[in-house]
């Protein structure tokens, strides 16, 4: 009985040697539904791979890099020159690795009459210039505006991309993330937000088209939507061990129809 406690107990430690985990920080636009999901698909083919995943910003993620706590950085921005500077002064290398492309779509709440904006109309409507629906062709009624939090990429984004990277209003509400974005407009008439692909189709909201151009496959690949931008994993360098495995698989033609599955449009 002895013995076999003690063998058991011998592989139970050679199973736990064995186990592989990786580690995957950063932006929520991919790390709420696309990477849990190319995660638990690839789990499926290798069982002794664990993840831990913490979708709290691009901004974390590319710190994590920095700090050495994570394998892989999720960004929906590139690095910015500061923090290249930080890493080159840790020994550390950011190297981007586009996943896949996104469009950053302006959503109302399906309640919401309005029917479509102008670039200029949106930034000035984020920036705070316009505070009334009346002043876009809308029912009158104060603009409630969602935005997300400072730490998230899409925020420095939607600056750099829609609003001239002017402030944001003042009132602005800023949220965790794109499903809490998503869910507030929904249920407010008089809100406004944005969100990524994979959340224009939540109940109740309704995507705006910008200059006429909506956010599709075609227009977003093509550039003709305002507000695509490519999203990115980031690694210390050429990605090594596991990381590079999840990458590989990632970009493979299973894990690009993952990302197309989920609402992102896949890199050619």
């Amino acid at each position: 009985m002895k013995t076999a406690i003690l063998l058991l107990s011998a592989l139970s430690a050679a199973s736990l040697a064995s186990a592989q985990k990786l580690v995957i920080k950063g932006s929520d636009t991919l790390g709420a539904k696309l990477v849990p999901t190319l995660a638990e698909e690839y789990k499926a083919q290798h069982p002794g791979v664990a993840f831990e995943i913490a979708a709290e910003g691009s901004t974390t993620g590319l710190t994590a890099i920095i700090d050495g706590t994570a394998q892989i950085g999720m960004s929906s921005r590139r690095a910015k020159p500061t923090e290249m500077s930080a890493a080159s002064a840790k020994g550390v290398t950011l190297k981007p690795i586009i996943v896949a492309y996104d469009g950053i779509g302006i959503v109302v709440s399906s309640a919401n009459p309005i029917a479509k904006l102008s670039k200029r109309q949106v930034e000035q409507i984020f920036s705070g210039d316009i505070t009334d629906w009346s002043a876009v062709g809308g029912k009158p009624g104060k603009i409630s505006i969602y935005t997300r939090n400072t730490s998230s990429g899409t925020y420095s984004d939607f600056k750099q991309l829609a609003m001239n990277n002017r402030d944001y209003a003042r009132a602005s509400q800023k949220m965790a993330g794109n499903e809490q974005i998503a869910a507030e407009v929904a249920k407010n008439p008089n809100g406004i937000g944005y969100v990524g692909l994979a959340y224009l189709s939540t109940p109740g909201l309704k995507t705006l088209p910008i200059d006429g151009q909506m956010p599709t496959k075609p227009s977003v690949l093509k550039g003709l939507y305002p507000y695509a931008r490519p999203t990115f994993y980031y690694t210390n360098g050429e990605p090594a061990g596991e990381a590079a495995k999840f990458v590989a698989f990632t970009l493979s033609p299973e894990g690009k129809k993952i990302a197309e599955k989920v609402g992102f449009v896949a890199p050619e």
